[in-house]
């Protein structure tokens, strides 16, 4: 009976072990790197399961569900897979992922494939999200300045949304493209218009730099390639939803102009002799009330709005990652913004035995900008940037109460010394609020980017794929003039009853990209061979048409709309006559070509690329172009000899290839469709005869502008990873560049559009990183990079070897658009007038506009350019600094010279400088006379040329992300809250607002701001 009884007792213990085994019950962990800190955002997955994964939260903790004996198997991006199984304690012990070498060794994207950085030949430098992302930016674009060696960023605007000029390694044409090609998702761009398209989609964007990289681009490499990969889902992860926000508040960055107050300017006036200040006794100007900074006026704080929610998840065979975001930024300049809608869905899958994977990227972003007109022009009763620098402070802007007003004030007796600025410009500070209360300059867009993509693994080394993308673009410009302004009523003609006008342009391009390729990949022992080979075809479509209707009602008209036309009428020709215009085009490319990539042993490495490429732009004849580069490297860690180094990864490398430009004329792949052909348009002849004429003489000659592109460089990773860099030498020279070439005048024009002389640049580029404190509450990590570039023209087509171009040149052995310009030798102490040397070094206060001017060996391009900052964390808090800078540029500051001049004193304000001109009893001064009477003869001098190099605090950012222990008792997985700060601090010696430009001459243009954000990110 007992032992029947412990039988039965033995069965049921059995039973009930057996079920306490089988039961589910939550298993908490810690996940750690190979350095013992903790790894937010890792995967953990019970194997063979098919419910969803966890992440491990910002400390690296994990709670999942799972029973005694199962499998955890856990990821994360450039760690090896780990797998634990889970025992009969309520947690599992702390999980100390290794590096994969082969993964983390940085994914390196190499245009059509990727590799691992000690597995690739080519220099590229990739900034991932962690540096784009939740910054103010309406575009990426401006947040890689100073991140890049070799890459130079200038925006030369505060628009909200502005196009910045990015360029690589130098320019590399003259007339032609000189920006790199843009790809996103595989889908190449036409333009680098990115204020539609949200940063915080970016994943990471990889700069494409020597010919090794690029020559595979063929017909577009010639400038670079910036390859642009948007986030992803994971597979076998769990629904991951995160919000980012910011608010941020955006002003104007101080100048050194010192302007003066109203009873400066006035006193100003009563010296000269002229102006308001010149009816004033000097008690009336020391009693002077009004003050008015037309800075604070015409500009403000403007206030943005930045939100971004994005849900990201995957099962075992797809994953996705879908966004949606509002973007609104109000513009420093009143009446300026941008608006921006976003929405992206990325969806990524493989059948269940792998062999077939697919992708699909879609964004559709919808913006609306409205802009300030007539931004670096002199148009003094428009541009409201002249009048926030030069607007007299001694008008009020409560002068301002209608249209009508202004009018009457400006057609007042100027003989009455109270109609303050009758029959002036001293009134233009109204004139523009006028415009900027009732202009209209606005533009729609409409952007989307889809690309589906697709491979086939037909045996285990032979794979078929193949790719579609799309790029269109869609906007609408609307700009008014609006009847019952200023403009409308100072320009009104006798027998006009209405008055204004309305343009609109509507414009719609749209790229088709189809690339087909079959790869090959197999590893014999020691030796692995890559190669593949693919066929390219992209079609372009372009489409637009515009009108200006003349005459509005202005009882009925509103902006953008067709009401209040005024129909033309034949009683009054000259009146309310509409003005249309449409055109259309298209531009196509096909290429074939080849690459092959050998490795040995991971020591030794060998590429080689062919691409054959056809273009609509040029004649039969010339249609096709090849290209092709080499590459090679030594992994000099992997000899035998480097055992004991502190070196974990020493690599060589170089480079030598071809790329070609086809867009020779600007940036637009629709410019210049017809230039090989010779072209007839409607005119006059003799006898005014209606007769055909040459609008164009055809060069069937044209052809593609050639770089050739050497590259040496080494990547190194030292003591444990802490020490990280690169460096690079290089020498590129573009041939056959594309410009005008004298030709006799019998043919009816003096130059005929032709492929001729060579452009060199040559430079050295380092990006450096140290891990100067690695702990596991503290880390601190410096960085560091900079670029030297020499641009040299090597062939100027001109029979002399020399292109004049105003105030500028283009010398044989010189540099590109170098400053040529007569030298300023400062004032004559004698009678304050302006002193000049002539070009064969004689002072003389009347110089030769065009005889004496000299090349100055200044230029608008800079010589040097980089970053440096660093990076710091201290349990949850982080501190970012970003530091930017340029060296050795020279630009014009016709601001200044607008402040200093006193030939217009009595009707715009001026600088205090003036308040140190020359006076008999002042001789020794920088400032001429305010009665000098040469000051035209330095339109064409150097006087207002300055150096424009600047240091800048570029970007910083303070953190705190709330550690789990905080967050367990809220629905949040992760939040971080954190205060940034843009263009914070400049150091120049340039006095405007903004050293930074893509100009060679500065005047009234829209400065860049100061940024102040606050954000917050929340994961659920």
């Amino acid at each position: 009976m007992k032992s029947k009884f412990t039988w039965i007792f033995t069965l049921l213990l059995a039973f009930f072990i057996q079920f306490s085994f089988a039961q589910e019950r939550t298993i908490t962990g810690v996940i750690n790197d190979s350095q013992g800190m903790p790894i937010p955002g890792a995967n953990v997955k019970v194997q063979g399961s098919t419910a969803a994964g966890v992440q491990t939260d910002f400390d690296g903790r994990f709670a999942i569900q799972a029973s005694t004996g199962q499998k955890l198997v856990i990821t994360f991006v450039g760690m090896k897979t780990q797998t634990i199984t889970v025992g009969p304690s309520a947690s599992v012990p702390d999980v100390r992922m290794e590096d994969d070498v082969t993964v983390l060794a940085d994914v390196v994207v190499e245009g059509y494939r990727n590799s691992t950085r000690p597995l690739s030949n080519i220099a590229v430098t990739t900034v991932t999200a962690k540096t784009i992302e939740g910054r103010p930016n309406a575009s990426f674009i401006q947040t890689l300045q100073g991140q890049i060696p070799g890459l130079n960023i200038s925006t030369g605007s505060g628009q909200p949304g502005a196009n910045s000029t990015v360029i690589l390694r130098g320019y590399g044409s003259i007339n032609g493209q000189v920006e790199p090609l843009f790809v996103i998702d595989g889908v190449p761009l036409n333009s680098d218009n990115f204020r539609s398209l949200n940063p915080n989609d970016i994943e990471s964007v990889s700069v494409l730099k020597d010919a090794g990289a690029t020559a595979i681009y063929g017909n577009r490499g010639a400038n670079g390639v910036i390859i642009v990969k948007t986030k992803r889902g994971s597979f076998n992860s769990a629904l991951q939803v995160k919000y980012n926000g910011t608010t941020s508040f955006t002003e104007m960055q101080n100048n050194k102009y010192n302007t003066m107050n109203s009873r400066q300017i006035l006193g100003l006036e009563k010296t000269k002799g002229n102006g308001y200040g010149a009816s004033l006794t000097d008690q009336q100007i020391a009693a002077f009330a009004t003050n008015t900074n037309w800075k604070d006026v015409l500009f403000r704080t403007g206030v943005s709005q930045n939100h971004v929610l994005s849900l990201t998840g995957g099962g075992e065979n797809i994953s996705s990652f879908t966004s949606f975001g509002f973007f609104n930024q109000e513009g420093i300049l009143i009446g300026t913004d941008l608006k921006r809608f976003n929405f992206r869905n990325n969806l990524s899958g493989s059948s269940k035995d792998k062999r077939f994977n697919y992708g699909t990227s879609l964004t559709i972003n919808y913006s609306v900008r409205n802009e300030a007109s007539n931004i670096g022009t002199g148009n003094v009763n428009i541009n409201p940037v002249l009048g926030a620098n030069q607007g007299v402070p001694y008008i009020s802007p409560d002068m301002y109460t209608t249209s009508q007003g202004i009018l009457d004030m400006y057609q007042a007796d100027p003989s009455d010394p109270n109609n303050i600025g009758a029959g002036t410009l001293l009134l233009s500070p109204l004139m523009q609020l006028d415009i900027v209360k009732k202009g209209t300059l606005k533009t729609d867009e409409l952007k989307m980017i889809g690309n589906v993509q697709g491979s086939y693994k037909l045996t285990d080394e032979l794979t078929l794929a193949g790719t579609f993308g799309s790029d269109y673009t869609q906007a609408v410009s609307t700009q008014v003039q609006d009847p019952t302004s200023f403009n409308s009523l100072l320009f009104k003609q006798n027998n006009e009853l209405y008055l204004g006008w309305q343009a609109q342009s509507f414009a719609r391009n749209i790229t088709f990209n189809t690339n087909v390729n079959l790869n090959f990949n197999k590893t014999f022992g020691k030796h692995t061979n890559d190669a593949s080979v693919f066929s390219e075809y992209l079609k372009a479509h372009t489409q637009g048409f515009n009108y200006t209707q003349n005459g509005l009602d202005p009882k009925v008209f509103v902006p953008g709309n067709g009401a209040g036309f005024i129909p033309f009428n034949t009683a009054t020709p000259q009146f309310y006559l509409p003005e249309v215009a449409a055109g259309k085009g298209t531009a196509g490319l096909f290429s074939y070509f080849a690459t092959a990539d050998y490795d040995y042993n991971q020591r030794y490495g060998l590429a080689v690329t062919v691409r054959r490429d056809a273009s609509y732009r040029f004649a039969e004849t010339n249609r096709w172009g090849t290209f092709w580069s080499v590459s090679g490297r030594w992994n000099i860690d992997q000899e035998s000899f480097m055992q004991g180094s502190p070196f974990t990864m020493l690599k060589l490398r170089a480079s030598y290839g071809t790329t070609g430009n086809q867009n020779i004329v600007g940036s637009s792949i629709f410019a210049g469709p017809n230039l090989s052909r010779t072209l007839f348009t409607q005119g006059t002849g003799y006898f005014l005869q209606p007769s055909y004429i040459v609008s164009q003489l055809g060069n069937p000659d044209l052809k593609w502008e050639i770089s050739k592109q050497a590259d040496i460089g080494i990547d190194f990773e030292m003591f444990d990873r802490r020490l990280r860099g690169t460096f690079d030498v290089y020498r590129k020279t573009t041939d056959a560049l594309y410009q005008g070439k004298q030709i006799s005048a019998i043919n009816a024009t003096y130059t005929i559009d032709s492929n001729g002389g060579s452009l060199q640049n040559q430079g050295v580029e380092a990006l450096l990183s140290y891990d100067a404190i690695k702990t596991n509450d503290f880390t601190l990590t410096l960085n560091f990079n900079g670029s030297y570039n020499q641009n040299k023209l090597l062939d100027v087509t001109n029979a002399d070897n020399f292109r004049d171009l105003g105030n500028q040149a283009d010398d044989e052995g010189g540099q590109l658009g170098q400053f040529y310009m007569i030298k300023y030798a400062g004032v004559n102490p004698a009678d304050g007038n302006l002193l000049f040397y002539t070009k064969d070094g004689q002072l003389t206060e009347t110089p030769d506009q065009s005889k004496d001017r000299v090349l100055t060996g200044k230029s608008p391009i800079p010589v040097y350019q980089g970053g440096f900052g660093f990076e710091a964390n201290y349990k949850g808090f982080g501190l970012t600094t970003q530091f930017s800078y340029v060296a050795k540029i020279s630009r014009i500051d016709y601001d200044l010279e607008g402040l200093q001049d006193p030939t217009d004193i009595g009707v715009f304000n001026k600088s205090t400088d003036l308040l140190n001109a020359w006076t008999p009893d002042n001789r020794i001064t920088s400032i001429p006379s305010l009665f000098l009477t040469n000051k035209g003869q330095d339109a064409n001098s150097d006087r207002y040329l300055r150096d424009a190099s600047y240091v800048r605090l570029r970007y910083v950012s303070l953190g705190y992300s709330f550690n789990q222990k905080m967050l367990e008792k809220t629905p949040f997985s992760g939040l971080r809250a954190y205060f940034q700060a843009e263009n914070l601090l400049t150091f120049t010696k340039w006095r405007g607002w903004d050293a930074e430009s893509d100009r060679g001459a500065d005047q009234y243009q829209y400065p860049t701001p100061r940024i102040l954000s606050l954000g917050l990110e929340v994961q659920f």
